[in-house]
């Protein structure tokens, strides 16, 4: 049986990896756009099965799948696919939540040992003079960690890693996930807050693993911070939208907040219409030292990207040759599959 695979907005210019996992039987249409339109609709009409990085797999896609079985979000999260939709058209969609666990996970308590430890601030304020501002003054953020509260949303995979890191460090884990089974917590060992307000209470340290959901959306907003412990750093390496960056700015401004990490902003790329991005670029004498950001790259380590290819070909694979399907994410919505 040949198959088509449509890997429309991929950033890798040759599939090789996947070209191993599918085998010679397989076409991979390999396009490197960045829209739907950008695509020759025979492109679309005619694969059996999608791995997407970006583009939205919505009703402006739907109708021209007329053979795909099964979308494979080239990631964790796949807030670009309308799961319903897709799912009443009898198409799977996948993604690959075992990729770049451990580099996520790390990320997270990189930013929270760089505002601990002021690595960046000393790094960029010796650089100006090394002689002159060789004090540890600059760290405006410094404090123990060992005693600490680590406060997680969401104790997925990812979570999960992170909250063991933390404790390596001596630090007491509560963690805030509705979604996770009643008693999962004893096998963890951690304490868990039944309710949001319960953990931002408490964590010296938020650090933020959920998925962009309707309920996660602005999840942490001006009322949120509002009942943060006063001092906290809250660090995210989920999803820009959960976090309203207006309201992360006013918590740095009245110290609620001492510090913010972000690997990821609401809008991607950063822009300077976002008020906290253009603060951070100011770099004001008040928030130098405050602020750390990164271009959505937790992810990556060159491991965790042959891991993502491999994973996603496989998972699509399995499927249109086996009909064996894992990672499903719209399953309640699958009633006829293909």
């Amino acid at each position: 049986m040949s198959l088509n695979v449509l890997y429309p907005d991929s950033r890798s210019e040759l599939l090789d990896i996947e070209a191993k996992v599918f085998g010679a039987d397989t076409t991979l249409l390999n396009p490197r756009k960045s829209s739907f339109a950008a695509i020759d609709l025979a492109s679309w009409e005619n694969c059996d099965g999608i791995v997407v990085a970006r583009i939205q797999m919505d009703k402006t896609v739907a109708p021209h799948l007329k053979k795909c079985r099964i979308i494979v979000r080239n990631g964790v999260g796949y807030d670009n696919c309308d799961l319903e939709l897709l799912g009443a058209a009898g198409i799977a969609v996948c993604n690959v939540p075992d990729y770049g666990t451990t580099e996520v996970a790390d990320t997270a308590v990189a930013m929270m040992l760089a505002f601990a430890r002021g690595t960046a601030i000393y790094d960029a304020t010796l650089r100006q003079d090394p002689t002159a501002l060789w004090t540890h003054t600059h760290n405006v953020t410094a404090r123990r960690l060992r005693g600490a509260t680590y406060g997680v949303i969401g104790m997925g995979r990812i979570g999960t890693a992170s909250a063991l890191r933390a404790r390596a460090f001596g630090m007491n884990v509560v963690f805030y996930d509705p979604a996770l089974s009643i008693g999962a917590e004893l096998s963890f060992g951690f304490t868990r807050a039944n309710k949001l307000d319960d953990l931002l209470k408490v964590a010296d340290v938020i650090t933020i693993h959920a998925p962009l959901t309707p309920e996660t959306n602005k999840m942490i907003n001006a009322d949120a911070v509002s009942k943060i412990k006063p001092g906290a750093y809250l660090i995210s390496t989920a999803r820009g939208p959960i976090c309203d960056t207006g309201a992360l700015l006013e918590g740095l401004k009245s110290n609620r907040l001492l510090a913010v990490g972000l690997d990821v902003l609401p809008s991607e790329p950063a822009t300077l219409d976002d008020p906290l991005v253009k603060a951070w670029q100011a770099n004001e004498p008040w928030l130098r030292g405050r602020v750390l950001m990164g271009p959505h790259s937790g992810f990556y380590s060159p491991d965790s990207l042959v891991d993502l290819r491999t994973k996603a070909a496989q998972t699509a694979c399995w499927y249109l040759k086996d009909n064996k399907l894992v990672n499903c994410v719209n399953a309640e919505f699958l009633k006829k599959p293909r």
